[in-house]
């Protein structure tokens, strides 16, 4: 098990029902199969968002940006696979409103995208993906470099 700081709410061991926030130096262990549930949320959102880069440039682009190409179904594709990412974080125990965050991420996302021409534009610089698997990383205290360490 991995041992990191969390900012997340726990029960206090007297099982008193009342919830209360950890002080400094508090960790929280999370288990093999979160973290790789957590890996596998991180790959798919880099998939979707920054898997290739564009040659001579700074900017990378991922299926969300490909898909938006095709009309209608792509946006709606795209969008799904957001959703797929947010109710995985869910289940991982993110809170209500972290999600309703991520969640408006998402419908950023696929207004922003369905604007023709723009949209495509859009897709390219707003990494709804990207940014609601940060939300879910903050929620656990971890960062991108947490999840690719051993």
């Amino acid at each position: 098990m991995a041992t990191l700081k969390t900012p997340r709410y726990e029960t206090p061991p007297s099982g008193s029902g009342a919830e209360t926030k950890p002080g400094p130096g508090t960790t929280k262990r999370l288990s093999v199969d979160h973290l790789n549930r957590l890996r596998r949320l991180s790959s798919i959102a880099k998939l979707m968002d920054t898997a290739v880069a564009v040659p001579f440039t700074r900017v990378r682009i991922g299926a969300d940006s490909v898909l938006g190409l095709l009309p209608g179904v792509g946006d709606v594709a795209s969008t799904l696979v957001s959703l797929y990412l947010v109710n995985e974080a869910r289940r991982l125990g993110v809170p209500k409103a972290k999600l309703r965050q991520m969640l408006a991420n998402v419908g950023v996302d696929f207004v922003g995208g369905a604007v023709p021409l723009l949209g495509d534009i859009f897709d390219v610089y707003f990494k709804s993906n990207k940014r609601n698997v940060d939300v879910t990383l903050d929620h656990f205290g971890l960062t991108r470099d947490d999840l690719r360490r051993r």
